[in-house]
């Protein structure tokens, strides 16, 4: 959903972009330390319960997150290797932050119901992701969905800030939200490459036929 404002987001960060690039700053730089930042915050701060705080911090990051991207653009460093680099940092970084927040839960009273749909919410992110990496490799463009990663985190963050400041039932909707976006989000790319196939198949006969 937050797609549509990439656009006039990358207008926003283009100026820290130059800078960050005057200084010498490389885009994996950034990315490197984008991801080790998300993952010291989400598995130190959230299972102490400092939620509100960590919310905070993992905002100003995620905030971050696309500076590297508009780097590389800027510079023309565009690459392969950027864009792995990129996929796979994010994975571990989108882990760490909903890993935190099941190590809070599970520290607290052991509410494995919240526990487990953090835990869901993160198995549907992930396979999210795989599904549109796994299509692609095949040949076929899977974009959209209900739930990108960029709405995923924002839910996450909303819930654990909201939690944090003393409304606890915040998190736990937000969870239940993310987990059945993420299901359906997850239905939706297998449909999309589903009608691919079966219309790849068919062009396939009839130029045999």
């Amino acid at each position: 959903m937050l797609e549509h404002l990439r656009a006039h987001w990358t207008k926003v960060m283009s100026p820290p972009a130059k800078l960050l690039l005057r200084l010498h700053v490389t885009p994996d730089m950034i990315t490197w330390t984008g991801t080790i930042g998300v993952v010291i915050v989400s598995v130190l701060f959230f299972p102490q319960g400092w939620l509100w705080q960590g919310a905070i911090l993992l905002g100003f990051l995620v905030v971050s997150d696309s500076l590297d991207g508009i780097m590389a653009r800027t510079s023309g460093r565009s690459s392969d290797w950027g864009a792995f680099l990129d996929s796979c940092l994010d994975r571990i970084a989108d882990g760490a932050v909903f890993g935190g927040i099941a190590l809070y839960y599970v520290g607290k009273d052991a509410n494995t119901v919240w526990a487990t749909l953090a835990i869901a919410a993160l198995i549907f992110g992930q396979v999210t992701s795989y599904t549109k990496a796994r299509g692609e490799s095949l040949g076929y463009t899977v974009n959209g969905g209900l739930a990108g990663r960029a709405d995923r985190l924002l839910v996450g963050l909303i819930g654990v800030l909201f939690t944090g400041l003393g409304v606890t039932m915040a998190l736990p909707v937000c969870l239940v939200i993310l987990a059945v976006a993420g299901a359906i989000t997850v239905g939706q790319r297998m449909v999309l490459v589903h009608k691919a196939t079966t219309a790849r198949a068919r062009a396939t006969a009839d130029e045999a036929q």
